[in-house]
């Protein structure tokens, strides 16, 4: 597997510890957009390679070449932040998987992730919010749904507070559905 990120890296570092001790999968790259990203010290501590890539690079080729060189099962985006080009959908169907902090259809698309999604939940005054785990299509946060995990709001929840309850559910649920995904792709 290949995991893109662009920040902490937390989702990635739950990832990589959940897959150490299974022969399911292995992480093969870690894709990052940002050189100062955690996610790139979790990468030189576990003995990922990295992919650095540059933004106008990524739009035109998709880094598609470099990334095949890996023969990944799935690529994993954990939070990061850019539209993947048409050309690396095209070149790797049903095989990209997002997470997203929300129960989507709602408080998705362009703009909406990380403190802005929480935000807009609990200025909404929503009763419960989540975690959507789905395939990557042309738009943001719009490929068909594989997972989704749900948590309550309480009366007096915050953005931080509600990050917190949708970080537990993330580092829970991502590698198991990871996993489960693979077992299929495998099977079937």
């Amino acid at each position: 597997m290949v995991i893109f990120a662009s920040g902490a890296g937390s989702n990635a570092q739950k990832i990589i510890d959940y897959f150490k001790e299974k022969t399911t999968a292995e992480i093969v790259l870690i894709v990052s957009n940002n050189p100062e990203a955690g996610v790139i010290e979790i990468a030189a501590k576990e003995n990922i390679p990295v992919l650095l890539i540059e933004k106008n690079q990524f739009k035109k080729s998709g880094y598609l070449k470099e990334i095949k060189k890996f023969n990944p099962d799935l690529i994993i985006l954990a939070g990061f932040l850019w539209k993947i080009p048409q050309l690396l959908i095209q070149s790797f169907p049903h095989k990209i998987i997002n997470i997203h902090p929300a129960l989507l259809p709602a408080y998705g698309g362009k703009g909406m992730y990380g403190n802005a999604v929480h935000t807009a939940v609990v200025a909404a005054r929503e009763k419960e919010s989540g975690i959507t785990i789905h395939f990557v299509d042309e738009k943001y946060d719009h490929g068909e749904t594989i997972f989704q995990a749900k948590c309550s709001l309480s009366e007096n929840e915050n953005a931080e507070s509600l990050a917190k309850k949708i970080h537990k559910l993330e580092h829970e649920y991502y590698p198991q559905t990871i996993e489960r995904l693979l077992r299929k792709k495998r099977i079937g």
